[in-house]
């Protein structure tokens, strides 16, 4: 059972990264945003998610008698300006980033599935509650992202054919 309790922490030491690299991607996004403004409210109002999720994944390894990683959360940090660097680079960033996001959210949803999973088989229900109060909000916004990509996209389209608008952002 020790073992298991391991493999739990160490993936919520995961998760802990992950929310870390998820809230540096959602601030990068959502600051560059000119022209999509209920994409950057969505993702804004998923930040402030994303913020409380990182301290319920941090007490519950601080419950279990961990800590969460330094660095596993700089490696996540890293990964994520890496990502908003390379969206800079490109046209058609915000549709890049709304895909890019999809994917994360739909990552997010995984783990946290993996999360309930393990804390159910040792018989943490504290941390299996905390998983199953974030992962309804991960896949609200892969949902929402989901649904509204169409939207984002003929927004871009338009934009991008107009003489004189930016696109891009």
């Amino acid at each position: 059972m020790a073992e298991h309790k391991e493999n739990l922490l160490d993936w919520l030491r995961d998760a802990h990264a992950m929310e870390q690299q998820a809230e540096q991607m959602l601030k990068a996004q959502a600051s560059r945003i000119q022209h999509y403004p209920e994409l950057k409210a969505r993702l804004e109002a998923h930040l402030e998610e994303t913020l409380q999720q990182q301290k319920i994944v941090e007490d519950c390894i601080t419950r279990l008698g961990g800590k969460p990683s330094t660095a596993k959360d700089l490696a996540g940090k890293a990964m994520a300006f890496a990502q908003g660097v390379g969206g800079m680079a490109v046209s058609d960033e915000v549709i890049k980033g709304a895909i890019a996001g999809y994917v994360f959210e739909n990552i997010e949803i995984a783990t946290y599935t993996v999360l309930i999973a393990a804390a159910k088989s040792i018989g943490d229900t504290a941390t299996q509650r905390a998983c199953e109060t974030i992962l309804p909000q991960e896949q609200a916004m892969a949902r929402w992202l989901l649904e509204h990509l169409p939207d984002v996209t003929t927004q871009y389209l338009a934009r991008d054919a107009a003489e004189g608008l930016v696109a891009k952002r």
